[in-house]
């Protein structure tokens, strides 16, 4: 009894120092945001000449989330016509193919906790008709390693006769993927950009997931994958750059650009919970997660939660656009700061 009563007590004492060293972290990671806040106060003067189209970027937004794409459910027709409609965005940008094609499908068993509890829900779906959206852009130096920049094109589709529309999450990222595509084949990076348009990546990342395990180009070869996941609404005008903790040779170039940035490029949301404590890490929330956990070093742009997050009213007119041009800006100064490091691929 008395060693059952000593491992309670000791247990407890564990316990509760944990929640207190939770809390703490917890403080000292939200302290260091708002320091970055503060120190970090965005550009006003707008720059000589904006490269990113702003009306082709909105104009993508408002595309991707009409009616006859349906919320861009994976393997819905509404996401199969996303992926055509994509397709053909690559193509008309000069984007080339890789391994001489466009569209890269793959199937996978999808299991919901939800469908348990509710008889609405499937438990168990197959889905066989997934697939990802993959074009490159040919760098000056065709040895060094390629650089993945990627952004999911699926949503939640339709629920109840209800369609998520999917504006900020992700048909923000989509568009800025295209923006610094058109970029890339009006002036060429150093590094091969490898344009990637995810698919299911609400339903676990299995997009990126199967881009890693059937690469469309060999794995060993990808130097750093940017990330684009709801880059278009901070009443803050805030955008976060997760992935220095885990990949700190990433943060010089990446701070050089938040000094002269048109919105405040902040750094976090990529610590664990034994460091950061209930500040949310990102991690694994979206595709960079897949690179991560391949040993590929990453980058993820993305702005904090709103009240339309995974809701109906995630619509084209909440799109605050004169941030998401700054954000594209941004991005694209990033990747092209980005371009001159070494890139040394690394696997797991």
């Amino acid at each position: 009894m008395l060693r059952m009563k000593t491992r309670r007590v000791i247990g407890l004492g564990v316990a509760a120092t944990a929640a207190i060293w939770m809390q703490v972290a917890a403080r000292y990671e939200a302290r260091r945001i708002d320091d970055q806040r503060q120190a970090r106060a965005p550009v006003t003067t707008p720059p000589a000449a904006l490269r990113i189209d702003s009306e082709r970027l909105m104009a993508t937004i408002q595309a991707l989330t009409e009616p006859r794409f349906a919320g861009r459910r994976t393997g819905s027709p509404g996401g199969v016509a996303a992926r055509a409609w994509i397709a053909d965005r690559f193509r008309s940008l000069g984007l080339q193919p890789v391994s001489g094609r466009y569209v890269f499908p793959f199937h996978f068993t999808h299991f919901s906790i939800k469908g348990i509890v509710d008889p609405a829900r499937d438990f168990k779906t197959e889905f066989t008709d997934a697939a990802n959206v993959v074009g490159q852009c040919l760098g000056d130096d065709l040895a060094a390693p390629v650089v993945v920049v990627s952004a999911h094109y699926d949503h939640l589709g339709t629920r109840d006769g209800v369609t998520y529309p999917g504006a900020d999450d992700n048909a923000s990222g989509v568009a800025v993927m295209l923006e610094l595509a058109a970029r890339c084949h009006q002036t060429p990076f150093q590094h091969t950009l490898v344009f990637a348009a995810f698919d299911a990546e609400e339903l676990g990342m299995q997009g990126s997931k199967a881009f890693l395990i059937a690469p469309p180009l060999p794995k060993e070869r990808i130097g750093l994958n940017v990330n684009l996941d709801m880059v278009s609404r901070s009443d803050r005008r805030e955008l976060f750059a997760a992935g220095t903790y885990q990949w700190p040779m990433l943060k010089p170039p990446l701070e050089a650009v938040a000094r002269e940035a048109p919105v405040t490029l902040l750094f976090g949301h990529d610590k664990p919970m034994s460091v950061a404590g209930g500040v949310e890490d990102w991690t694994g929330q979206s595709d960079h997660g897949s690179f991560e956990d391949a040993g590929i070093p990453f980058v993820y742009f993305g702005v904090e939660d709103h009240a339309d997050y995974h809701q109906p009213t995630d619509t084209a007119d909440k799109i605050q656009r004169g941030f998401l041009v700054d954000v594209a800006e941004t991005i694209l100064d990033a990747l092209s700061a980005l371009d001159h490091l070494a890139l040394a691929p690394r696997q797991r």
